[in-house]
């Protein structure tokens, strides 16, 4: 059969489309509406499921889904973003939507697509980058 054979860099292709596609959707999704400007509004309903603080919980969530997605599209430090998202997405999908996936109630219509999320993130801290990345253009 030749689905059965796989070439390396079929492999790899497929890998960065899951970095780019998931850095990218992160980013346009979750990310753009944390830029800058529109900090005060977030600001002041932001959730603290880790009680740190709404501003040091807001400042997580900047920097995994605006900073670390950016950095992921390009693959940049792919393992590293990958696992600060992931640990981002994990306790939002855990503390403050608890566990969403099957159930009918507020919030679970969200639980399938952090799944999604967390595990095209634990694949890419798993494999780190790809040869179409920064990272490897740099050489490491």
């Amino acid at each position: 059969m030749a689905f059965a054979k796989q070439s390396a860099g079929g492999g790899e292709a497929g890998l960065a489309i899951l970095r780019i596609g998931t850095g990218a959707t992160l980013f346009l999704r979750h990310g753009w509406e944390k830029q800058p400007m529109h900090w005060a509004q977030h600001m002041a309903h932001f959730p603290d499921p880790i009680h740190i603080g709404a501003h040091a919980s807001f400042f997580i969530a900047f920097a995994s889904d605006f900073v670390c997605a950016l950095l992921l599209t390009l693959g940049i430090w792919t393992r590293w973003v990958a696992l600060f998202s992931f640990c981002n997405i994990l306790v939002a999908w855990a503390l403050v939507h608890r566990f969403p996936f099957f159930g009918r109630g507020p919030g679970s219509d969200h639980g399938e697509l952090m799944v999604l999320y967390l595990v095209a993130l634990l694949t890419l801290v798993i494999h780190g980058s790809t040869a179409f990345s920064v990272d490897s253009i740099r050489g490491k």
